[in-house]
């Protein structure tokens, strides 16, 4: 039986947001936020698997452009959620496996750490119940029926209620299945906690562990990710067409009389990428890294190479923003593989494809790459300082 396990409540309607995407999908610094969310809870060993609850008939979606996209194998089920968040969680319950400890957090809470889920767990071992609070910063009132204030409350006896929440298994399934008896409805798991008689601890969190529920949340929360450190790359390649290879382009083998000359598997596209990247990050470029003179690169893909450069991005606390890209040939017509190209970009690098675009153009018959000799490729790469926990 697993000692912990997580419910992550994303069936939220949004409504506060306003026009456009929901927040949990909307991109935070290139990424969704439930996948900023999710991330959090797939890197530390305190949690051994997620129940991921969503809106009624986005679970296919969710499980494909969240969980696969991003690749969540910490994620144990995709399940439909209800009308309210009570409802929701209890969709969850339904769904866990067995466990001692029941983690509970919101979608769009994606300032979370591991050191803080450390806490909670070890308060719900030792009181049942535990939940991230933080002291209000301002004075808080309660207003009359007129809404003027009918009396100041004691602000040294208040906190704000933050998720996560850590109960034990079986006092959050008492508690909601009391909550559904006596038709009770609160407005998160400690306050069925409490309806049924259970004490809460409250562990101090964070005024980070924001829950991103408005226009104004998002600029916030951009600038906790190093929303204004840009940096940007320029990448360049050109190979050689010649007979009997393969044309491969983004990761994809376009059907075509002759391939592109080179060390690994040539992919024009991806190499350019590789260097607008490295030009971003200030670490070099291909050449450097995986020089054609070592046997180890002999026909390798270029999209291993591309995760590689990832996994540097990343050990520098950088992430992409967004990527361009252009391709320049005569022929063949790249149009319909565009879209896989992209989509394999995307995938390789974490990021989701609307952030990702990939062109192709011709010269009208001039130079190299308008006589068919070669193929060229330019991109454009945006990274940002990610905020490191």
């Amino acid at each position: 039986m697993a000692e912990m396990l997580a419910i992550v409540a994303a069936a939220g309607r949004s409504s506060r947001m306003g026009c456009g995407p929901k927040k949990q999908y909307r991109l935070l610094a290139g990424r969704p936020v439930l996948a900023r969310t999710l991330e959090v809870l797939e890197r530390t060993s305190l949690v051994g698997g997620v129940v991921l609850v969503v809106t009624a008939e986005e679970e296919d979606w969710c499980r494909r452009e969240i969980v696969a996209r991003y690749g969540f194998d910490k994620v144990l089920a995709v399940v439909p959620g209800g009308a309210t968040r009570q409802e929701s969680v209890w969709c969850g319950l339904e769904a866990l496996p067995p466990c001692e400890l029941v983690l509970v957090h919101d979608g769009v809470r994606p300032f979370i750490t591991p050191e803080q889920i450390g806490e909670l767990a070890a308060a719900a071992r030792e009181c049942g119940a535990a939940t991230l609070a933080v002291p209000p910063k301002d004075t808080v009132k309660l207003a009359a029926a007129d809404d003027t204030a009918a009396t100041t409350l004691p602000r040294e006896r208040l906190w704000l209620v933050q998720t996560p929440q850590v109960f034990r298994r079986d006092l959050l399934l008492a508690a909601h299945r009391l909550a559904r008896e006596r038709g009770f409805q609160g407005t998160d798991d400690t306050s069925l906690a409490e309806f049924a008689g259970q004490p809460v601890r409250l562990v101090r969190g964070s005024y980070r562990n924001i829950k991103i529920t408005t226009p104004e949340d998002f600029a916030f929360a951009e600038a906790l990710l190093g929303g204004g450190a840009v940096r940007i790359g320029f990448g360049y390649d050109v190979h050689q067409l010649v007979d009997n290879r393969k044309l491969i382009l983004g990761g994809v083998e376009v059907p075509f009389d002759r391939g592109i000359a080179g060390h690994s598997d040539a992919d024009v596209l991806v190499h350019a990428v590789m260097d607008a990247l490295l030009g971003a990050a200030g670490i070099g470029d291909i050449g450097r890294l995986f020089p054609d003179t070592d046997p180890a690169y002999r026909g390798i893909s270029s999209l291993v190479l591309l995760e590689r450069v990832a996994g540097l991005l990343r050990e520098r606390g950088l992430e992409a923003e967004n990527l361009d890209a252009v391709i320049v040939a005569q022929a063949p017509r790249l149009a319909p593989y565009i879209p896989q190209m992209r989509d394999n970009l995307a995938r390789v690098l974490g990021l989701s494809p609307e952030v990702v675009n990939v062109k192709a153009t011709t010269t009208e018959g001039l130079g190299f790459t308008g006589a068919g000799v070669g193929m060229a490729a330019y991109a454009v790469a945006a990274l940002r300082g990610c905020f490191r926990r």
